[in-house]
């Protein structure tokens, strides 16, 4: 029998507080290696509970993930003042970690039609904190979007997922004939918006988790002959043993990789188009409101008592009656805004023992997850939560203990 894969995962942190988040997830029995293609992804060796259920993984600092579908925002990697287009985004794995990558810059617009699926992914955003983070739904071939307005854009469409079939045996038998052709169909018509979309010498990162060749060099020869898109060598990444079915393309080889069999084809737009008009800042609902935080550039808006964070990219690259949410900051009360107690700094900061609570074990952390309030000298009504020097979130002060509304 083949050797079971590894299952991998990412900190979702920012490099100076990774060991801090290492520290986390060793004091709670978790051993791993860091992956060779990139110091934030890596491998568990041992998994002594769940790895969802560990604190790291409650306070947004890691993402489970299969290590093949870490590669397509890697073969991307924009640059983190770019807008970024994830046409087919849910769970969000991939959309999380352009805006990981992004460091919170830029924009990151990630669609997802099916409104189950949108709620996992707004949820898993909202976990991880991503300010640069926005979310719409509509079926990606339809998407209102102004074209040439992206600098680069993700697209893993709909897929037979054969690649999968470790995980997934069934695939093989439901995915064949029409219910094929279906699906390239689909595929082609996203290529094309997303060539609609893409400023010219923009990139596009195709990727599937499927072996099929119909599905994956023929959808890249069809994006350049029919298109115009040119097709651009991806360097392997070291860790796993690619094919290369179309030059320049990599093809993950599952079982020799430990890893899903996956497919990736970074596609760009030559610079023959005329650029397009600029067209003018949409009007958004509800009004700025000041913010006592630390905030990329953009602004904060309350619409209806919430508070959304909109990066000041947006205005050149949202349009009029366009459907989206910004990323979720909290609630205006009493004239003031709550902050949502998953709110972290952007950015490095210390903790300070004279205005935050900093605790030193994981016991402690877990004491408050199940309810135990604890006693606190602190004269505010809220304060920062930190375990050492790595930020948790915000929870409330009462009658000189900690009130831990965790949900």
């Amino acid at each position: 029998m083949p050797e079971p894969h590894l299952r991998s995962f990412r900190i979702h942190a920012p490099l100076s507080l990774q060991p801090s988040v290492r520290e986390l997830l060793l004091s709670e029995g978790f051993r791993f290696h860091e992956e060779p293609f990139s110091p934030v992804c890596f491998r568990l060796i041992e998994e002594p509970i769940a790895l969802g259920s560990s604190l790291a993984a409650f306070f947004g600092y890691i993402y489970i993930q299969d290590r093949s579908s870490m590669l397509p925002p890697l073969a991307l990697h924009p640059a983190p003042q770019e807008a970024v287009l994830d046409m087919c985004a849910s769970p969000g794995s991939k959309t999380s970690f352009l805006g990981q990558l992004k460091e919170q810059q830029g924009l990151v617009l990630a669609n997802e039609p099916n409104a189950q699926r949108l709620a996992t992914l707004r949820a898993n955003l909202q976990r991880l904190g991503l300010l640069n983070c926005a979310t719409c739904s509509y079926e990606g071939q339809k998407l209102p979007l102004n074209a040439q307005s992206f600098d680069a854009i993700q697209l893993d469409p709909p897929c037979s997922g054969w690649g999968t079939v470790e995980k997934n045996p069934k695939v093989l038998q439901i995915w064949q004939g029409d219910k094929i052709k279906r699906l390239t169909g689909l595929q082609r018509a996203l290529l094309r918006k997303a060539h609609e979309f893409l400023k010219p010498g923009g990139h596009l990162l195709y990727s599937t988790c499927t072996t099929n060749s119909a599905e994956n060099e023929e959808q890249v020869r069809f994006a350049v002959e029919e298109l115009g898109f040119s097709c651009e060598k991806i360097p392997a990444f070291p860790g796993f043993v690619f094919d290369e079915p179309w030059p320049g393309t990599l093809l993950v080889r599952g079982e020799e990789s430990k890893a899903q069999g996956f497919f990736l084809a970074r596609l760009s737009k030559t610079h023959d188009e005329p650029p397009a008009v600029p067209s003018s800042p949409p009007e958004l609902p509800g009004y700025e409101i000041s913010v006592d935080k630390e905030l990329p550039p953009g602004r904060s808006l309350c619409i209806r008592d919430k508070v959304y964070f909109v990066p000041k990219i947006c205005d050149a690259v949202v349009p009029e009656k366009f459907s989206w949410r910004a990323a979720y900051l909290g609630q205006l009360k009493g004239g003031r805004v709550q902050l949502q107690w998953r709110d972290k700094p952007y950015g490095h900061v210390q903790p300070s023992p004279s205005q935050d609570i900093i605790l030193e074990s994981p016991e402690d952390l877990k004491s408050l997850l199940q309810g135990q309030s604890r006693i606190c000298p602190l004269a505010s009504k809220t304060a920062r939560l930190f375990f050492k020097d790595l930020p948790l979130g915000l929870v409330g002060i009462k009658n000189g203990r900690i009130l831990a509304s965790f949900r």
